[in-house]
């Protein structure tokens, strides 16, 4: 065997009792925590996501080094599919106030909402939400197995009840007829919200709520079989609230999970320091808007910590 793999025998001798190499050992182990953090993150995470939760741990390694080592692995995230146009023009309500611009400056100045459909052996279940554009975390959610007016109410109520905003809100969605009907109207104009619609038939003017379902359905529903739709209102359930919003990496936010975005900038701003005012009537209007911010961000916390 040596002759025919041109090595001396002495040095086929040595290679087999040499021990295994540091950097070899490194991967062993670097490899069992990717696989780990694979796991956790249920087969959803790519090289991106494992890297920053490596980093967060403690860890410090190249991008490259961990997409090889999953490479090597037979590990894979869950990569996207092409977008495909599926909205249809519908009636003039309102005027599109974002214009693609899904940015805000703090929570509840702007959300935005969409609905879609998930298969079960019963079959459709519909699903309607609400996401702060602000930290793109889903703060308001309704499941039924009819497609009307009350699962975008019931979604907004949630939203309304469990983050309770002050100040201007801008609510956008698409120009379906759940939106349109004057149930989610009335409640809108209730509690002071602007109303923004998207262009005829374009569905890029609500692409981040687009995107997060096409994430719902890579990361959990096209991977699993619902026998009814209980099964998959539970699954749903368990990707927004556990997953989606407290655990799993957005790179909006800097590879974090949107609610740890929401608690650290919300705590930064509760601790920034008040510019002087000039006057003294200056300083009691900042007192006052600081008071009313103050109060409205402290609902936000004790009710994250409730839930």
């Amino acid at each position: 065997m040596c002759r025919l793999l041109r090595v001396s025998t002495s040095g086929y001798y040595a290679w087999r009792i040499r021990p295994e190499s540091r950097r070899a050992r490194f991967n062993r182990a670097l490899t069992q925590r990717i696989r780990l953090i694979h796991s956790e993150s249920d087969g959803t995470y790519g090289s991106p996501r494992i890297q920053a939760e490596l980093r967060a741990t403690g860890l410090t390694c190249g991008r490259a080094k961990v997409a090889r080592l999953m490479r090597n692995a037979g590990l894979k995230g869950c990569p996207k599919r092409r977008f495909r146009v599926t909205s249809k023009r519908g009636l003039v309500k309102a005027s599109n106030l974002l214009e693609q611009d899904f940015s805000a400056t703090t929570v509840n100045e702007r959300w935005a909402s969409d609905i879609t459909f998930i298969w079960t052996g019963q079959g459709w279940l519909y699903l309607a939400v609400v996401m702060d554009l602000y930290s793109r975390k889903i703060i308001g959610w309704s499941m039924s197995r009819r497609i009307d007016r009350h699962i975008v109410v019931d979604a907004m109520k949630m939203a309304l009840n469990h983050r309770r905003p002050v100040g201007d809100l801008i609510h956008h969605s698409d120009r379906g007829s759940q939106y349109l009907s004057d149930d989610f109207q009335d409640l809108l104009k209730q509690h002071d919200v602007t109303c923004s619609m998207s262009d005829k038939g374009s569905c890029y003017d609500n692409a981040v709520v687009e995107a997060f379902f096409a994430s719902l359905k890579r990361e959990r529903t096209r991977r699993r079989k619902y026998r009814t739709r209980e099964e998959a209102r539970a699954d749903v359930f368990d990707y927004i609230e556990r997953f989606y919003n407290r655990q799993r990496r957005h790179g909006y936010v800097g590879n974090i999970s949107p609610t740890e975005f929401e608690e650290r900038t919300v705590w930064a701003y509760l601790n920034r320091p008040l510019k002087p005012s000039k006057t003294r009537a200056e300083s009691s209007a900042e007192l006052a808007r600081f008071n009313v911010r103050f109060e409205a961000q402290m609902s936000l916390l004790l009710a994250d910590i409730e839930i």
